[in-house]
């Protein structure tokens, strides 16, 4: 690194700001999955766009890298600095601008987490809902967006960058775009008619700007919600019940989780035995109303299609209600409002935690999920599987998680080589990885178009010319 930029970025920012002591860099060296630690140089904690600005103005001068980041959670090891340079945290900027209630749009800072949105719109503005998944409470919701992440309302609204009107970012250089109707200082409810640059900084891994101000998609919220919960034995059935279901365009949400989801929040940490008697999956479903009617309609429907499967010979416990559940099991009050911290998951002895998340279609998810079981059975882990139809169905997601030990060496090397045959496996089916590490790049860097190849790395140089950005990642 150049050691100019740490008296450049201090005259500009301030001292306070600009930190390269051990235990700071330490902190931001790295993240809870297997991925290797980076070694920064310094870390700046931002506080307004201007500072944002400041630093890429001087990093770009002196042609020092630098890595974005708010809460560095993400499972892809994105927001790793594998060259060194400048992690330019993001946490500070915290501000939720606007809330249009009658254009139902928000405006926000990268800092702003999932329950900062939920506080701020159940005090101020009860009308409206967010979607939200089930990332920790307190991390952020803008790179969710950026990188094509997904919430509970993604079976109605499909996933999260489909939902942004419009951004503020700053480009390598220091500049400040303003896409969508930022553009002319409308107001920013949507980003039609405009040319979607927004794409630009979308599943690009930070490497083409920072992104300092979004205007994200909000809806209304609805009087009455419920949120059931089926115990199911079979997995053909159970995806078939979820693909009937889906096409009555009803719910809000539906998944399923696998047994060891289950096990492990009633504090079992690698469940890999399932008893014959116990259940395959957990399915759930959430619908709401602002009529009691309706509500109830369409909870016969969802019992009439269930019926059906039971008289096919279908073997389901339920449905139950999530109230009926938590009185039950206190523990199931983790799933009843989001955003929610899964602690069995985060918070564990060994503290790492990854993860093969995938798109693809829904027309292979019984496959899918059979076949990543089987996987993870056979590297000696539990078969953590969460599934969800999006976007009305039209895709899904399947997602493989591992809980592991970060300080244990062959327990990191475990969790890698599961990605890895989950990764192929998911991939020959027509699953791609989302939240896209560089490891699977590589790995399918074959099967790539190399047209697509070529335009990526040519919009990244394009932008970036001094290759600053997040280098190292969503490299082709």
């Amino acid at each position: 690194m150049n050691p100019e930029i740490k008296d450049a970025l201090i005259r500009k920012l301030g001292k306070d700001k600009v930190k390269d002591d051990a235990e700071t860099l330490r902190q931001f060296a790295g993240d809870i999955t297997e991925n290797p630690d980076g070694k920064p140089d310094l870390v700046v904690f931002a506080g307004f766009a201007e500072d944002v600005q400041n630093v890429l103005v001087e990093a770009n001068r002196l042609k020092v890298p630098v890595v974005p980041v708010m809460a560095n959670t993400n499972l892809g090891g994105l927001a790793v600095p594998v060259k060194g340079g400048v992690v330019l945290n993001l946490s500070g900027m915290n501000r939720i601008l606007e809330v249009n209630e009658e254009d139902q749009y928000a405006q926000i800072e990268p800092g702003v987490t999932w329950e900062d949105m939920s506080e701020y719109l159940l005090k101020n503005h009860p009308k409206l809902r967010f979607a939200y998944p089930l990332s920790p409470p307190d991390t952020g919701v803008l790179p969710n967006f950026l990188m094509d992440g997904l919430a509970n309302l993604s079976l109605r609204h499909g996933s999260a960058s489909h939902w942004i009107n419009g951004l503020e970012v700053v480009l390598p250089n220091g500049e400040l775009l303003k896409t969508g109707h930022f553009a002319y200082g409308g107001l920013p409810c949507t980003r039609s008619p405009f040319p979607n640059l927004e794409g630009i900084f979308c599943g690009f891994a930070g490497t083409t700007g920072v992104v300092v101000k979004m205007s994200v998609q909000l809806w209304p919220e609805k009087k009455h919600r419920q949120r059931i919960f089926l115990m199911a034995y079979d997995v053909d059935h159970t995806f078939g019940f979820i693909k009937d279901l889906i096409r009555e365009e009803i719910a809000d949400d539906l998944g399923t989780l696998s047994l060891p989801t289950g096990k492990m929040l009633f504090g079992e940490y690698r469940p890999v035995y399932r008893d014959p008697a116990e259940p395959v999956l957990f399915a759930y479903m959430d619908y709401s109303s602002n009529f009691e009617f309706d509500l109830k309609s369409k909870r016969k429907i969802i019992d009439e299609i269930l019926q059906r499967y039971r008289d096919r010979g279908a073997y389901f416990d339920g449905p139950l209600d999530i109230e009926d559940l938590v009185r039950l099991e206190p523990r199931f009050s983790k799933f009843t409002n989001f955003p929610t911290r899964l602690d069995f998951l985060l918070d564990h002895p060994g503290g790492g935690l990854t993860w093969v998340g995938t798109y693809g279609p829904m027309s292979r998810f019984e496959e899918g999920f059979k076949k990543g079981s089987e996987i993870m059975l056979r590297h000696g882990l539990p078969p953590v599987i969460v599934a969800r139809p999006m976007q009305g169905g039209h895709f899904g997601v399947l997602r493989w998680i591992t809980v592991f030990d970060l300080k244990d060496e062959q327990d990191c090397r475990k969790a890698a080589a599961v990605n890895r045959d989950l990764a192929d496996m998911a991939v020959n089916l027509g699953f791609f990885p989302y939240k896209t590490p560089q490891w699977v790049w590589e790995r399918y860097q074959d099967r790539l178009d190399p047209t697509f190849c070529r335009v990526v790395m040519n919009i990244k140089k394009t932008m970036d010319p001094q290759g600053i950005m997040n280098p190292g990642h969503l490299e082709l």
